[in-house]
This record gives C-alpha cells, sequence and structure tokens, in this order.
C-alpha cells in the first residue's frame, strides 16, 4: 500500500488465530509476508502453536508484542471481544499502522473501534466478511468501509484477496453483513429447529420434499447437513454474532426480535457442544445423525431445554 503517509506492507499481525486467523496467516506467510499472532489460547494449545509453526507464523507472548512493528494488525476474535481486543492494542498499536476490523460487530460497535483506534494515531477499516471463509480462504468475498480503505482494498487485491469498498463511512459494510447475517444464520436455526422436531416424530420423508417443491433450486438434505455441521463446530461463534446482529437491528431503533431468537437457537447448539452431545460425530455426518445425538441428549435431559 503506498501513499504519502504509508509504505508497502511487510509486516502483519494477526489479533486471533482461530479458524480465520489460521488461514489468513498461512495466505499470506505463504507470499512472503512476516506474519506474526497473539491469541488468549495460544498459551495452553499445543495444536494451535503447531498449526503457527507449520504456517511460517510467529507466535507473539501478547497482543502488546504484537503490535510492535506490525504494519498491518488484522482484528479477527469473537463478535463479543471485538471492541476489548480494539481497546488492548490501542496502547500500543504504531503510529500510521492500519487495522482491518474482520469480525461481525453492528456499526455502532465498529464505530466505537475506529474512534479508540484512531485516537492513538493508526487507521482504521472495518470489513464484513460475506460468507463462511472455508473454503474460499483468503479469497473471501469482504466489503470494507473507512476513509482509508480503498489503499487498503488494492493491497489485499495484489494478496489474493476478493475485497470491494462499499463506502469511506464507517459502518456500510457492517451493517451489508450484520443484516444478512440474520438471514443466513436464521435460515440455519430454522433448519435445525424443523429437521429436529421432524425427525423426532418420525415425518422427515414428508417435510423435506414439500420444501424442495416450494424451494426447487436448494438441495435441502445437503443444505441440512451443511447447516447442522457448522453451527454444531461453530455455535457459539454464531450465538455472539446474531447478539451483534440483535445490536445492529436495535440501532436501528427497531426490536431485535427474530436476531435475538436466533441467537439463542445457537447459543443451544454451542451449550450441546460443550456438554459432548456430538463429540462421537465426524463434521461430515449427516444432518440426521446430528438430530439424532440432540434427540438422544433430550431423553437424558440434555441439552438445556429452550
Amino acid at each position: 500500500m503506498t501513499t504519502p503517509s504509508m509504505t508497502p506492507i511487510t509486516t502483519v499481525g494477526l489479533l486471533g488465530f482461530g479458524e480465520v486467523g489460521a488461514i489468513f496467516g498461512h495466505a499470506l506467510a505463504a507470499q512472503g509476508l512476516r506474519v506474526s499472532a497473539w491469541d488468549k489460547l495460544l498459551p495452553s494449545s499445543p495444536a494451535m502453536n503447531r498449526h503457527a509453526q507449520a504456517a511460517h507464523v510467529n507466535v507473539t507472548s501478547s497482543a502488546a508484542h504484537l503490535c510492535q512493528g506490525a504494519q498491518l494488525l488484522i482484528s479477527a476474535v469473537t463478535a463479543a471481544n471485538t471492541l476489548a481486543a480494539a481497546q488492548g492494542c490501542a496502547a500500543h498499536i504504531s503510529p500510521g499502522s492500519v487495522y482491518l476490523d474482520l469480525n461481525s460487530a453492528s456499526p455502532g460497535t465498529k464505530q466505537a473501534c475506529a474512534d479508540i483506534i484512531e485516537a492513538a494515531g493508526a487507521h482504521y477499516v472495518e470489513a464484513g466478511v460475506m460468507t463462511s471463509v472455508p473454503p474460499h480462504g483468503i479469497a473471501v468475498p469482504m466489503l470494507l468501509g473507512g476513509a482509508h480503505a480503498q489503499t487498503l482494498c488494492d493491497t489485499l487485491a495484489a494478496w489474493g484477496c476478493q475485497a470491494t469498498v462499499v463506502s469511506d463511512a464507517l459502518g456500510v459494510a457492517s451493517a451489508i453483513k450484520m443484516c444478512r447475517s440474520i438471514m443466513v444464520k436464521g435460515l440455519e436455526a430454522l433448519v435445525i429447529e424443523s429437521y429436529t422436531a421432524a425427525r423426532s416424530y418420525g415425518v422427515e420423508d414428508q417435510v423435506l420434499p414439500t420444501l424442495a417443491q416450494t424451494f426447487p433450486g436448494i438441495d435441502w438434505t445437503a443444505q441440512g447437513r451443511y447447516f447442522f455441521s457448522r453451527v454444531a463446530q461453530h455455535g457459539q461463534r454464531r450465538a455472539e454474532e446474531m447478539r451483534e446482529s440483535g445490536v445492529t437491528v436495535n440501532e436501528a431503533g427497531f426490536e431485535s426480535t427474530m436476531a435475538s431468537a436466533i441467537a439463542d437457537k445457537h447459543q443451544w447448539m454451542a451449550d450441546a457442544k460443550q456438554d459432548g452431545v456430538f463429540a462421537h460425530l465426524d463434521k461430515d455426518a449427516p444432518w440426521q445423525a446430528y438430530a439424532d445425538a440432540l434427540i438422544a441428549a433430550r431423553s437424558q435431559g440434555q441439552p438445556p431445554s429452550q
């Protein structure tokens, strides 16, 4: 990225080294960039450390250490930690560096993060990641916003990212992302609730064909498998995202009835995972196996009823 006040980016710091951070770290390090990472789970996760080592990503000892020398900081934490991540970096971020916020948060939360980062002398760019990062990897579609979005977009494009600037004003990209999430995560929640209930009654072979008749463009069996698998794996992250979607609705002046209910359903799945309900299942198991696990857990008093 070349502007009168910025030099080309060669050093990148990843704040968060979960699924998204690890994918971005591997891809950027493979292009010769010096990539470092910090995640609060790294000190206690040998697997995460092995992944970082294999990807040639340097593991730092703290968020403060991560900020030192990083020309670009990429925040890829959970939605609930979006603001705390920005606050933690503000005291250590290098003036003139760029802070790219990939997190699923409301426009108001993103604006609060921007205020903190900009006050520290760095440049804040918001991003709305518009679909699941796998299988797209670093080429996942992203919407960018902020005064420095276009300049960063040019750099990201050279790295193979599929980023589009939607506004130089903050909040637009996150509003698009969060409003879309209500529909996407809502459909996940509807499928999980509908399919599990249908399986419990033994009527799934009658229900799914009627869905195919009404919405013939969707393979409802395959979609069910994908939805159950992703929510079982990432229910906690999705629940936090939907709470931020609820905040987004509230910031618009409306009651977040549906977003709140969707968050509750994803939290229910996250709690089931925490209780080991899906521990015996492969992530590619059919949706029926996930539903059967939930039905069996119900008969044993788990997972928590809603």
